[in-house]
């Protein structure tokens, strides 16, 4: 498929959604209750690595199999494979193309973990094939391939689990429940500050980069369409950092905040967004931003939600759910369940040291520490993206075939539709909408807004 263009996997893609739909690939291998599910992995960089890990902390207790690797380039396939037989004693099969893969009358699941430009084709190629998938964030980086990739997903019968780990985390899902419960009463604004200090996804010293030749690999199928250009190493392994393939902190970062968003109060797609930032910290040869902010609107709730990430500065990161009864209070970036709630008329003054001035809050009953049992007393301010959790929840679905995951591929259309609105908020310089009953970016806002319910049902 060497020299493929998009419009041509576009239409392969838009087959599979129509595919999809026909009963008879709906379900390629028909399992029974304790079969094995046999996982092949799609993209075998840095993030696939984390895949395996995954899989391996669940190999034997949820009786998985893994059966193939693909990757582009040569190396990444070895490697993979290799890692493969030390982890699971399995002789993998090596494909460089993912329709090869597919081909598999054994494989029952995908995990794909390629570039964030190609999450979209990929998921609709996969569940056009009858296989399962575990898919990365973002799903998509445009509004065509994100409703492509929906679609395709919803036609079929699959079982799919967007790479948005902390809505299976049992502490984010006890906030979850406090936010329903009314405890912290009318909820007006949600921060989250997740930071950095160092050139992040640029690696000047990266040794893949050094080591991989174009003959080893498909530039033309690496790109899926993107404009044609010259083959270029930093591009293939540092594609977050470059417009054309990703927004940087939108896709990677903001995606786990804005999903996290949505699953504490059941919102689907902000109604306005406005984003600035700029290159400040790592004049490189990155061309996303690396100190950015998002403002974005959900008018049926009334909530302000604000984004922020610095990579040249990482003090202070938190989370903040503002209510008009109590607060609950994140110590820590990205997926930190160290959640503190803190009701309204405590007298607790905002510039004291936070987090001892926490500590004496908690012992005097003014606040508690919100925890799970899988965490005990007190959570850390960090865990792993490899998360049991969640590729637990997406095993025990593929098993049941009956219930939802807890990110399913509408998450991953509603998280996909934000950041491609705060990339383009931050490009293009202005305010942007959602028009729901087009499904559609705005310039304006739309003429009326649809019901909570009739919001959900449409994102």
């Amino acid at each position: 498929m060497k020299g493929q263009t998009r419009r041509r996997f576009m239409k392969t893609s838009g087959a599979a959604v129509a595919a999809a739909a026909a009963s008879a690939r709906s379900y390629g291998r028909v399992l029974g209750a304790n079969d094995r599910i046999n996982i092949g992995f799609l993209g075998c960089g840095a993030r696939s690595a984390g895949h395996r890990r995954m899989v391996e902390m669940s190999f034997q207790e949820k009786n998985l199999g893994v059966v193939a690797v693909c990757d582009l380039w040569t190396q990444n396939r070895e490697r993979a494979a290799a890692d493969c037989r030390e982890r699971f004693g399995a002789d993998v099969e090596q494909f460089r193309y993912s329709e090869k893969m597919l081909e598999m009358k054994d494989l029952d699941a995908v995990m794909i973990a390629t570039g964030d430009h190609q999450h979209a084709l990929l998921l609709a190629d996969v569940v056009g094939a009858g296989k399962d998938c575990y898919c990365e964030k973002p799903m998509a980086e445009n509004l065509e391939e994100a409703r492509l990739a929906r679609d395709a997903v919803l036609a079929s019968r699959q079982v799919v689990q967007m790479g948005s780990q902390w809505v299976s985390d049992p502490v984010q899902r006890k906030v979850r429940d406090i936010v329903r419960s009314g405890a912290l009463g009318q909820v007006t604004k949600i921060e989250q500050s997740w930071n950095d200090n160092n050139h992040r996804w640029h690696e000047p010293d990266d040794p893949d980069v050094h080591a991989i030749r174009e003959e080893d690999t498909d530039w033309d199928r690496w790109l899926l369409g993107r404009r044609p250009r010259p083959f270029d190493p930093w591009t293939y392994f540092e594609f977050r950092i470059f417009k054309d393939f990703s927004g940087g902190i939108t896709s990677q970062w903001m995606s786990h905040g804005i999903g996290l968003v949505h699953f504490y109060t059941d919102t689907a797609i902000p109604d306005s967004m406005v984003a600035n930032g700029g290159i400040f910290g790592w004049p490189d040869i990155r061309e996303n931003p690396d100190t950015f902010s998002a403002l974005a609107t959900y008018d049926e709730p009334g909530i302000l939600y604000s984004y922020s990430s610095s990579y040249a500065n990482r003090f202070g990161d938190y989370s903040l759910i503002r209510g008009k009864d109590a607060t609950l209070y994140a110590h820590g970036g990205e997926g930190s369940p160290r959640w503190l709630l803190v009701e309204e008329g405590q007298d607790l003054p905002g510039g004291f040291d936070f987090w001892a001035g926490m500590q004496a809050a908690v012992r005097k009953g003014q606040a508690r520490v919100v925890t799970s049992e899988e965490y005990g007393e007190l959570p850390p301010t960090g865990v792993s993206d490899d998360s049991k959790w969640h590729l637990d929840n997406w095993v025990d679905c593929m098993r049941s075939r009956n219930q939802e995951t807890n990110g399913h591929v509408r998450t991953g259309y509603w998280h996909s539709v934000g950041v491609i609105m705060a990339t383009r908020a931050y490009r293009e310089g202005r305010k942007l909408y959602w028009d729901r009953d087009e499904e559609a970016i705005a310039d304006t806002p739309p003429a009326s807004l649809p019901s909570p319910q009739g919001r959900a049902v449409r994102g």
